[in-house]
C-alpha cells in the first residue's frame, strides 16, 4: 500500500490556487511549517520563471538553493507567470493555506 505524504497549497482570497510546495513531506506538520515560513519569506524569496515540458510558463521560488514553492498553474506567456510570481511575492503573507 503506498502512502499519500502531505503537502501544501495556497488560496488568494478568491480561492484560487496560487502556489503550492511543489514536494510533499514526511508529516502534516512538516507541510503546515513549510507553508508557514513559504508566506513569512515570500517577499524575499528569488522567483524564477521557466517554461515546462508542455511549453507553458511557470514560476517556482528559490530562498537559496532549496525550492520553497511552485506556481499552481501553467500560464500561456512568461509576462503572465512573471505577474502571477510577483502577486504571489506580494501577498503571500495573507493567502489562505491547507496542508493535506
Amino acid at each position: 500500500m503506498t502512502r499519500v505524504r502531505p503537502t501544501w497549497w495556497l488560496y488568494a482570497a478568491n480561492n484560487k490556487l496560487v502556489a503550492w510546495a511543489g514536494e510533499s513531506f514526511y508529516s502534516t506538520s512538516n507541510a503546515q511549517r513549510a507553508a508557514a515560513a513559504f508566506k513569512a519569506g515570500a517577499k524575499t524569496a528569488r522567483y524564477e520563471v521557466y517554461k515546462d515540458l508542455g511549453g507553458d510558463y511557470r514560476w517556482r521560488a528559490w530562498r537559496g538553493s532549496d525550492k520553497v514553492a511552485a506556481s499552481g498553474e501553467a500560464f500561456s506567456s512568461e509576462w503572465a507567470s512573471r505577474s502571477a510570481a510577483e502577486n504571489v511575492r506580494d501577498n503571500a503573507g495573507s493567502a489562505t493555506g491547507a496542508a493535506a
